[in-house]
């Protein structure tokens, strides 16, 4: 669903949750007016727990699609209906001025991605000068961006995902009742 789309099925039908699966530091930093954050790595966690108890429809968020699109997939498998995926993630939402709620939190995940990514180049190359087989570093960075290019995967955000400022500060439980729940908890 496109965001004009996301808009009116939210003004038709106030009971539509909007489930945020970016980490909780993207989150922070912007989000859609009432929705819960639920992220990608918590929503394969708490997988077998994932049956719920409400008709509502879903919308699945992320900053681009792409990680939306895998949480789909996921609630899919266990047999969650009436799921969308907002294409274009927060990225499209904020080209149409819809309503964002701003905060203070990390950098979005795919700058984190392209920063790690980069600074793992320079420093391959730059310290390939001094000991040559350190070129490899480039290499496989290169390589690893290939596979998640065609993949539509990226290790390396997982990675990223695990650091602290990225991490869940509430417990898994309590996140996973915002999807599951007949009556969700307050959003944030």
């Amino acid at each position: 669903m496109d965001t004009p789309q996301v808009r009116t099925l939210l003004d038709d039908n106030p009971r539509t949750r909007v489930i945020d699966v970016r980490t909780p530091g993207e989150f922070a930093a912007a989000h859609i007016p009432g929705s819960y954050n639920v992220p990608l790595d918590l929503l394969r966690e708490h997988r077998a727990e994932l049956t719920a108890a409400h008709d509502d429809p879903i919308v699945l968020v992320c900053a681009s699609g792409a990680r939306a699109d895998q949480a789909f997939t996921v609630l899919q498998s266990v047999g969650s209906d009436k799921l969308s995926v907002l294409s274009g993630g927060i990225t499209g939402w904020r080209q149409h001025d819809a309503p964002l709620n701003r905060g203070s939190g990390t950098w979005a995940m795919e700058r984190q991605v392209r920063l790690a990514a980069g600074l793992l180049v320079l420093t391959g190359v730059v310290a390939s000068t001094a000991y040559e087989p350190l070129k490899w570093i480039a290499g496989f960075v290169g390589g690893g961006l290939t596979f998640a290019a065609l993949t539509n995967t990226c290790a390396m955000s997982r990675v990223l995902a695990l650091l602290p400022h990225n991490r869940i500060r509430t417990g898994g439980a309590r996140t996973v009742a915002a999807l599951t729940d007949r009556t969700p908890p307050a959003a944030r």
